[in-house]
Parts: C-alpha cells; sequence; structure tokens
C-alpha cells in the first residue's frame, strides 16, 4: 500500500476505512498503520528542531513545520531567539496556536505554569522534579484520574543547568508498536483498567491524592492512542500475572536501549518541546553558583489539535 508521508490517525481511518489501527482484532489496519507510521521516521533529534522567532506569535511555515512532525512522532522541538526571557506567557500562547488551554493546575503549578527548578526547605523539595536527582521514564500525569488525563505537554527552557539535565524522548506510538510486534498479548495485558495502580499520596497523615488505577495504554475517543506510564520501581503496583510482568520487562529493556528511535537533547534558552505526552526522562544535573536549571512545563487535558 502506498501511504503518505505523514497522515493522523483519524485521517488513515477515514482514508482507507480499515478501521482502528489500534484494535488487537484488526491485524490489517495496524499493519498498513505501522508501516505509514515508520515510513521515513526521524532518525536523529536534529530532524524533530524547528527554527523559529517568537514562540509567542509563529509564522505560518514555521507553524506547519512544527505540527507536521507533531503528526508523524507527536513531538516536535522549537528552538526561539527569546533566549533567557523568563516571561511564562511564551509557551503558553504557543499552546494556544496548536489549541491547547486547558492546563492541569496540579500541586506545584501557578495558574498551571509549573518552575522546574531546584527547591529546599520547602515542601516542592520532597518531589523529585523540584530536585536535581535523575527522573526515569515516564508520561506526565500518570497519577491523574482517568478522566483527567493529560493528552500534550510542553517544556519551555529559561536556563539550563550548568552541567546535565538531558532528556530522553520516545514517541509512545513507536513504543506501542515494539510491544506489539513482540507479542499482542502484551498489549491486551497494558490496556486492562487495573494493569498499573499508583498507591495514595499521603503527607504528615493527609491524603493529597488517592489511590490511581487504570491501563497503560488507551484509545481516545478520536481514536488516538494514549499512554499512561511510569518506569519508577517504587510507590507502583503491577498486577502480577506473567503476561503483565514480561510485558514491564519488554518495556523497560526497549527504553534502556540504544534504539534510534530515543532521542536525546538538552533544551538550551528559547527552546522547548511540544509533545502529546510522550516518553521522556531527565538525567541528574547540576547547577552552577550563577547558572540556575529553570524550565516552564505547561500540561494539557487536551491533545494537539489536529495531530
Amino acid at each position: 500500500m502506498n501511504t503518505p508521508l505523514v497522515q493522523t490517525v483519524k485521517q488513515f481511518t477515514e482514508r482507507y476505512q480499515l478501521g482502528s489501527p489500534f484494535d488487537l482484532d484488526n491485524e490489517k489496519a495496524y499493519q498498513a498503520w505501522r508501516e505509514s507510521k515508520l515510513e521515513n521516521y526521524p532518525q536523529k533529534v536534529e530532524d524533530l528542531i524547528v527554527a523559529i522567532k517568537n514562540p509567542a506569535s509563529l509564522s505560518p511555515s514555521e507553524f506547519d513545520s512544527i505540527q507536521t512532525l507533531l503528526v508523524k512522532t507527536n513531538m516536535a522541538v522549537y528552538a526561539g531567539e527569546t533566549g533567557n526571557d523568563a516571561d511564562k506567557e511564551l509557551p503558553a500562547k504557543l499552546g494556544k496556536q496548536f489549541g491547547l488551554t486547558e492546563l492541569d493546575d496540579n500541586l506545584g503549578a501557578d495558574d498551571g505554569i509549573t518552575s522546574l527548578q531546584v527547591v529546599s526547605g520547602r515542601w516542592r523539595g520532597g518531589y523529585i522534579p523540584y530536585t536535581n536527582k535523575p527522573i526515569h521514564w515516564h508520561t506526565d500525569g500518570y497519577y491523574n484520574a482517568t478522566d483527567h488525563q493529560i493528552r500534550a505537554l510542553l517544556l519551555h527552557c529559561v536556563a539550563p543547568a550548568e552541567k546535565g539535565g538531558e532528556n530522553a524522548l520516545m514517541d509512545h506510538e513507536i513504543a506501542y508498536i515494539h510491544l506489539r510486534d513482540s507479542s499482542p498479548d502484551y498489549i491486551a495485558a497494558l490496556m486492562a483498567d487495573d494493569v498499573m495502580s499508583i498507591p495514595a499520596n499521603i503527607v504528615d497523615g493527609k491524603e493529597i491524592r488517592p489511590d490511581r488505577t487504570g491501563p497503560v495504554f488507551s484509545v481516545m475517543p478520536d481514536g488516538n492512542l494514549h499512554m499512561r506510564y511510569t518506569a519508577r520501581t517504587r510507590s507502583i503496583i503491577w498486577q502480577d500475572d506473567a503476561v503483565t510482568q514480561a510485558a514491564v520487562k519488554t518495556l523497560e529493556a526497549f527504553l534502556k536501549s540504544e534504539s534510534s528511535f530515543i532521542y536525546r537533547a538538552t533544551l538550551q534558552p528559547g527552546q522547548g518541546l511540544i509533545s502529546n505526552n510522550v516518553l521522556h526522562d531527565r538525567s541528574g544535573f547540576e547547577d552552577g553558583d550563577d547558572v540556575k536549571r529553570l524550565l516552564y512545563r505547561l500540561r494539557y487535558y487536551q491533545r494537539i489539535a489536529n495531530t
């Protein structure tokens, strides 16, 4: 089948009328979508970078370049010219251009925009994103309720660390392909509603967040694939059947591999990541006396429009 280089899942389904490629009983649709997905898939992080002037006001060509990457890989890195400008409206206005308006006003966020920086002596210091420690592979909001899942994620760099702070990135649809090709039973197990549980967050005897249980992979009402995952080994409960355990180990091994589908980048001032909440991690880092790492994080309940 000759398929176009870039097409959304919706476009694919409508064009070929094959049904959902994420239906385990629909191998024909899956194979056709897989072929289209992997055709000319970017092989290095440089292929994801789009040079722009101002993230708050993209030109039509800048917007189209970013959107094309988002459709293909669920992510793009923009390289703006705003440098160390700490205006939080820069990433917020970029997100709005892609239909992102419903921010997750999570614990630690300021009007839905979180300042990721080292914080000590306050409650934030007890959470890894506010330290300089490594963060394992995850999608954001894996502990959210099922009706408030994080569909899109935007990171904007104001200042990098003096050393370290690299992000690894992987399209969650690539993870799905790897697991389904390994064994469709893995996908079935990871789509179970009770496959992954996060125990309640209790601080000083007060429940900050209740237990959260749900699937790793799910199909959204618009037909797109959503992933909820963390590679953490503490405060997480997996179903203990053999298939689930094998699926988890297979995914862990893939994320630890040297696959060309894993991109690595350290965002620089004025650069940012816009994504449909792809898999990502962060290496540990060191701040200098005068250089303090600061990134803004924006989480959205919406998926990026037209992807």
